[in-house]
């Protein structure tokens, strides 16, 4: 096995190891003291420069494992060539759409499409891209130009830094039918049924989908912010949004209203 230094979280402490990596799987030294074959894991995550992986064997354990961006794509690639996952050969554009615009640069990429419990990952030999399943806003089967021939692919839109993008799946088209039949399974979640929003409640989703902030939400639909936070709350709860930014509304007590008289008193002087 070779050995790569990374940081392991071990009773919410992190601690430097060398970590085992073989081809099949990994080992982590004491104290943790644990090997694990690459076909036991059920799920993998990335937040920043942290691995997150569930293995599955009589229970689930999660591992965080947190090193330099060049080892982490080198135990990426084991691990989601091995793991407990759907996975097929694709060619794969991820972004191919982001705010609407198509990326002119991107271009179909030849790998993999690996679907675990929270994400959909595409990687080739340089890129390694998970899409979230829980950032998924839609995945169609349609077609697209390739190389000038209508072409059937499967698009995946989903969120990206708060943008809406896009992105394709290519190979062929029965297999491609099983891949969108699984994706649709996968992130049947997403599904709602169309009623749980009344007309004022779509609205004010789709202003926020353009962009509008809460004030010129409050303008164009004439509501007040009372109202406008209750709808914010139903979406909440529905999981259909997340806070960003909490507008706070203030009042001046005695204290604030004496400064700000004394100051109009010593500008007038």
């Amino acid at each position: 096995m070779k050995e790569v230094p990374v940081k392991i979280e071990h009773n919410k402490e992190w601690i430097v190891v060398k970590l085992g990596v073989g081809e099949d799987r990994m080992a982590f030294p004491a104290p943790i003291n644990k090997e694990i074959l690459f076909k036991s894991i059920s799920d993998v995550a990335e937040k920043k420069n942290i691995l997150i992986i569930t293995v599955k064997t009589d229970t689930e354990t999660v591992y965080k494992i947190l090193s330099v961006e060049k080892a982490l794509h080198i135990l990426k690639k084991l691990i989601l060539g091995s793991c407990n996952a759907y996975r097929l050969m694709a060619y794969f554009i991820s972004p191919a759409i982001k705010g609407g615009v198509m990326i002119k640069e991107a271009q179909w990429e030849k790998g993999s499409v690996v679907v675990v419990k929270s994400g959909i990952w595409f990687t080739s030999e340089t890129k390694q891209i998970c899409v979230p399943v829980k950032d998924v806003a839609d995945i169609e089967l349609t077609k697209r130009d390739v190389q000038g021939k209508s072409t059937d692919i499967v698009k995946i839109d989903h969120l990206d830094t708060g943008e809406v993008s896009s992105s394709f799946v290519l190979c062929p088209l029965s297999t491609l039918q099983v891949l969108y039949n699984f994706l649709k399974e996968t992130t049947k979640g997403i599904d709602m049924k169309g009623t749980e929003l009344d007309s004022i409640d779509q609205q004010v989703a789709m202003l926020v989908y353009s962009g509008m902030d809460s004030h010129a939400i409050e303008n164009m639909l004439n509501i007040p912010n009372k109202q406008l936070s209750a709808i914010y709350d139903k979406m909440l709860n529905l999981n259909l949004a997340e806070v960003v930014t909490i507008r706070r509304e203030i009042q001046l007590n005695s204290k604030g209203v004496r400064y700000i008289t004394d100051a109009t008193k010593s500008q007038t002087n």
